[in-house]
């Protein structure tokens, strides 16, 4: 199994702004990159909440913890829960969490999930399960028995946004009608024999099945939707001047979250000469978000020694104080 190389480590973390007695949720633990970074910035006063939706991830991190105090290391400011980025506000309200001061969103892929018998990648023969949380939700083999060849080729063109979506999803179809697909090898194979069949020149493009495995893993893990939910209440639960940072990896989370970022830091306008209530001008006036800085792309030298690192695009966001609702 390949370490982990957590992208915009430093990056994400500086944007933060971390305040030593602040409380920040780290939406995607994974292994741990960026919330190691943010715990020493922290005193005693301050909370880590950390959260992931892989219960591999999650295990890995209370084992993390345990050492720690095994060697006699306070981790009484930093705890790991199980559950996705779009649950934050009832994990944290079961432990009697309001408000925090930063939230961080990494919307990559681990190492270890990548490697892992999982089914994220077609370069592993494994099962094809493709779910980040094992205990919920049916497989991409499941789906892929059942799903008709109309909902298929949506789901591989808008997800994946693959230009033979049409050919891959008929040819699906017709494979599994002669025996189920049921391992990363087996998908790969048909996706591949589709696109190669349409070009001849491939050189130093993405494999052919790049764009229908992240458009199946998309869609069985609901990620645009989940991210979607999880900004909208990431806003809400910010202190003024607390940081939304967000990385994203492929345009259609990014699209999400600039869009988001974009729409609530506009303030609505007051049409000239047209008296309005009170209840009128406060709906007007909903600005919840400031843009701060533009789009932060890895360096050169990231990229170098980590190429999952090239696709990578991180925004920053602060609540600003004003809040309408108190």
């Amino acid at each position: 199994m390949s370490e982990h190389i957590t992208v915009l480590l430093h990056e994400a973390v500086e944007a933060l702004a971390i305040k030593p007695d602040g409380i920040y949720v780290d939406g995607t633990y994974g292994r741990g990159g960026h919330s190691s970074l943010i715990l020493p910035r922290l005193s005693d006063r301050g909370r880590l909440i950390a959260i992931d939706r892989d219960l591999a991830a999650v295990e890995a991190g209370r084992k993390i913890k345990s050492r720690k105090e095994a060697l006699g290391e306070s981790n009484s400011n930093f705890c790991v829960k199980h559950g996705n980025f779009s649950q934050m506000q009832q994990i944290l309200q079961e432990m009697g969490v309001t408000r925090v001061d930063g939230i961080l969103l990494d919307l990559g892929m681990s190492s270890p999930q990548l490697d892992a018998v999982r089914g994220f990648s077609f370069r592993v023969e494994g099962p094809l399960d493709m779910r980040m949380d094992v205990s919920q939700g049916e497989t991409a083999a499941q789906w892929l028995e059942t799903v008709s060849e109309t909902d298929l080729e949506r789901v591989i063109k808008e997800y994946g946004e693959e230009r033979y979506a049409r050919s891959i999803a008929r040819a699906i179809v017709v494979a599994r009608a002669r025996q189920p697909i049921v391992t990363t090898l087996q998908l790969a194979e048909i996706v591949t024999a589709v696109v190669r069949s349409r070009e001849r020149k491939r050189e130093g493009k993405q494999s052919p099945a790049t764009r229908t495995f992240q458009a199946i893993r998309i869609f069985i893990n609901q990620e645009l939707e989940e991210l979607s939910l999880a900004l909208r209440q990431g806003v809400d639960l910010l202190n003024p001047k607390g940081r939304l940072v967000v990385i994203s990896f492929h345009s259609l989370e990014d699209r999400i979250v600039k869009r988001f970022m974009r729409a609530a830091a506009k303030l609505g306008c007051v049409p000239r000469g047209i008296p309005l209530r009170e209840v009128e001008m406060q709906q007007l006036n909903q600005q919840k978000l400031k843009v701060i800085g533009k789009a932060i792309r890895p360096k050169c030298e990231e990229v170098a020694v980590n190429m999952r690192a090239r696709s990578a695009v991180m925004r920053v966001a602060e609540r600003v104080s004003y809040d309408t609702n108190g």
